[in-house]
């Protein structure tokens, strides 16, 4: 039975931890913070499309800080499985927030998040371990402290990113015995899909396009589809942007795709995408690793990306106030003291 590490236990994180754990092939040891007080209490309380009503779900483990391997002398982690949100400007770094847990050369990372190049400041900081591409299509939302409401089946395309330092057919295996572990349960449906950038790219046609204009008009995906000119002018241009970037670097996504991913979620769905979650609830959003990566990469190959470039920079300026709120960042006092902001 692998030892596994689950960190950021939200929406997707807990089906993750209750599909995983559920297999009988993992011990799953799970890292909660502001839910960590409830759900060490009372679980989580779910209501899964795949599960259905599961009460008072506990993890084998419950952390409130990611355990350090060599100090507490415990049985190291096979598997380090990040499901936090990937804010690339918000420190720690992912890489800090988990290496007391990873063991060089042992630990396979499993990186279930959203976004392009994200795998980068792994490899850099963690150059001998095998590190793992999940793509998870999985409608999964905290709703409440410690409630989750899991509405879409459980899918996930999980390959190796390559870490041209390990044997490629071993990097290969790994990814392989993870899809095996993660479907036992019987609930969810992952898939070994070697090709990570065609997966990555493919899913930003939803997130880097209709989760940002989404969040950045606040019109949900529902009200999306009906507002006037909204999606033949806004949404349809910039998933062709995302299309004619992927294809600079070798990854064909088909056109029907396009349609495919507008109407994923029905209109009375009226479903608010993660990112406009985010900022309804005026938490930082991850618009670097979903909207910049791609657009800074479609620009290095010459290809125009005018949509992504204003939502990119529209969804920077409100990070920006986001950590002007929380005190990231300073600015002067108003010349004329009788001004408020």
């Amino acid at each position: 039975m692998a030892n596994l590490l689950l960190v950021g236990c939200g929406g997707i994180g807990t089906i993750a931890a209750l599909n995983l754990q559920s297999g009988g092939k993992a011990r799953v040891t799970t890292v909660l913070r502001s839910n960590y007080d409830h759900v060490k209490q009372h679980g989580f309380h779910i209501r899964s499309l795949d599960h259905g009503v599961v009460e008072s779900f506990r993890p084998d483990t419950i952390r409130n800080a990611v355990p350090n391997v060599s100090e507490e002398d415990i049985e190291p982690y096979k598997y380090v499985v990040c499901t936090t949100k990937n804010i690339a400007d918000i420190p720690p770094s992912l890489s800090d927030l988990i290496r007391p847990a990873v063991t060089p050369g042992y630990s396979v990372i499993v990186l279930i998040q959203n976004g392009l190049n994200i795998e980068k400041p792994i490899l850099d900081a963690f150059p001998q371990n095998i590190v793992l591409s999940s793509v998870s299509f999985c409608g999964s939302h905290e709703v409440g402290t410690g409630q989750i409401v899991h509405e879409d089946h459980d899918r996930a395309f999980i390959g190796a990113f390559d870490n041209r330092n390990l044997d490629a057919q071993v990097q290969k295996d790994a990814a392989k015995e993870f899809v095996e572990i993660y479907k036992t349960g019987g609930k969810c449906s992952p898939e070994y899909q070697p090709n990570v950038g065609w997966t990555r790219w493919r899913k930003l046609l939803y997130n880097a396009c209709l989760n940002s204009i989404c969040a950045v008009t606040d019109l949900d995906t529902g009200c999306m589809q009906l507002a006037d000119g909204a999606i033949d002018n806004l949404v349809r241009p910039a998933m062709q942007e995302i299309r004619a970037a992927a294809k600079a670097y070798g990854h064909d996504l088909p056109e029907e795709l396009v349609e495919a991913m507008i109407r994923m979620d029905p209109i009375a769905m009226y479903n608010p995408p993660s990112m406009q979650v985010d900022l309804r609830k005026r938490r930082y959003c991850e618009f670097e690793t979903v909207v910049g990566e791609p657009l800074r990469a479609g620009l290095a190959r010459g290809v125009p990306m005018p949509v992504l470039t204003v939502m990119y920079h529209i969804l920077r300026a409100v990070q920006w106030k986001t950590k002007e709120r929380n005190g990231l960042v300073t600015i002067p006092e108003p010349e004329d003291h009788s001004v408020k902001r």
